[in-house]
């Protein structure tokens, strides 16, 4: 069986500890930074809070991205999408499916519950 140290999955998802500072809710899923922040926006919340990393069940590291109460709908659509961006070095971090698509309303707010982000133990 292969093995990884802690160490070396750490140090991948530390970035999104240290670096995440918006999450979008998208119309498509993200493939850019433009893409996440303009193109397929419907909206957005700066107060994104990642935890440091932790074990993850059934081995490999994880993260989890806290709720978000405060999400600020931007535009008109159907979220089917969110992205977790780091607007200071103009990059996408993270982009994956909603659970349920939402249809959203410029002008609203919108909420997202917990996701966990992780890296599987190799086999």
């Amino acid at each position: 069986m292969a093995f990884l140290n802690d160490r070396v999955y750490d140090n991948g998802l530390t970035v999104l500890d240290t670096e995440a500072n918006q999450m979008h809710i998208t119309s498509q899923e993200a493939v850019s930074f433009v893409d996440a922040t303009v193109t397929s926006t419907l909206g957005f919340s700066a107060t994104v809070v990642v935890s440091a990393p932790q074990a993850r069940t059934g081995g490999g590291r994880e993260v989890e991205l806290s709720s978000i109460t405060d999400g600020a709908v931007t535009a008109s659509g159907s979220a089917t999408h969110y992205a977790i961006v780091d607007t200071v070095n103009s990059r996408l971090l993270v982009s994956g499916t909603l659970g349920v698509p939402q249809v959203v309303t410029s002008g609203n707010t919108f909420t997202f519950a917990p996701v966990t982000i992780g890296i599987p133990a190799p086999a």
